[in-house]
Formats: C-alpha cells, structure tokens, sequence
C-alpha cells in the first residue's frame, strides 16, 4: 500500500527548466520536445523566480519578430507560485484552482524538486480501493477503534459498529474524510456505552 500523504507523493520529480537568459526560441523547442505546457525560471542558486507558460509565448508572439528575440526573464510571470513538498494535496489543489493555474512548481527550502500537476492532483481519487481501505484501517487502528469496520465502494468509506469513547462517530468520519481519495464517508456507527 502507498500512503498518499503529500504533493511530494504525487509530483514528477523530473523537471525541465530555464534559466533567465533562454531565448524564446528554446523555449517553445523545449516545451514542444518535452511535451510540457509550462517551465520554471531559476536563478543561479536554482529558485524558481518565475514560470514560462505557452501563454506567455502566445501572447509575445503577437508583437512579431522582435517580441520572439526575447529571453525568459522578460517573458516570466513572477513570482512564481510555489508548493511546499510536504504541502498537501488539498492544499495543491486550492493554490492551483485559485490561480487557474494548470501546475505548480515544487519546492523544499525555496529550491526546485519537482513539479504537481492537476492530473497529478486526480489520480489521488484513483487510488485502488484495496489501498483506501488500508489507510483507513490504519487510522481506525490509531484511534482504538477496534469496534469498527470500514468498507470501501467507488472511494466512498462505509462505516458500521462502535464508536470508542475518545473518538466519537463525527471525529472518526473527519479522520477518515482526511485520507487523500477518500470522496466520502457513509457512517453507520454507533456511540459506545457509558460504563455502568
């Protein structure tokens, strides 16, 4: 089973970049040969300081010839939206729907270590049932909820039995919720009883 905790689960660990000084010309040979949309400009100290997108090419390739002869610091959009590795997806996922924004450069202490896409992002919710349903065991097992049985069908989790005293029904559907691919939590649980 592969625990999904992270965008550093689920990001590509091998990026093409420019630096500031690539032309247009590389640029668009690069995106076209690596079948990518979009590269992240680093400095010397490999930061990423912007991001090259096709449309930022499309847009300077209105001016003509001249507008082509630029280099990737003109060409930029800065700064450059960023992700912590250890960010998680949900946290991904709201940064790039935000800025409409179709992948995210990765980073760890400021420096570049891969890059997440949306695609990326929705093989979570593809993950095999077998591995949903031992993720959830797993947090059931740290809760002592040895009393309940958790189910999965199309990502959703069923839950049936007894809930433990330190961790009500509702707390336990918010752990569960909490597991990447889990669409939803269908709780079936009952409270425990008090000890007479």
């Amino acid at each position: 089973m592969k625990r999904v905790r992270s965008v550093a689960d689920v990001m590509t660990h091998a990026v093409i970049t420019a630096d500031g000084d690539t032309p247009f010309r590389r640029i668009a040979e690069t995106m076209e040969q690596w079948h990518v949309s979009a590269l992240p400009v680093l400095s010397e100290e490999g930061r990423v300081v912007g991001v090259v997108s096709e449309a930022d090419l499309l847009l300077k390739a209105e001016g003509g010839d001249e507008a082509r002869a630029v280099r990737a610091r003109e060409l930029m959009t800065r700064p450059a939206v960023t992700v912590a590795s250890g960010a998680s997806i949900a946290e991904a996922a709201r940064l790039m729907a935000r800025g409409h924004l179709k992948r995210l450069p990765v980073v760890d202490d400021g420096r570049l270590v891969g890059m997440v896409s949306r695609g990326d992002l929705l093989k979570v919710w593809l993950r095999p049932e077998e591995d949903l349903a031992a993720e959830v065991r797993l947090v059931l097992v740290s809760a002592d909820a040895l009393d309940v049985r958790a189910g999965v069908v199309d990502g959703t989790v069923v839950l049936s039995g007894t809930a433990p005293p330190a961790y009500p029904a509702d707390v336990l559907v918010r752990l569960i919720r909490a597991v990447p691919g889990v669409v939803d939590v269908d709780s079936r649980l009952t409270a425990a009883r008090p000890d007479a």
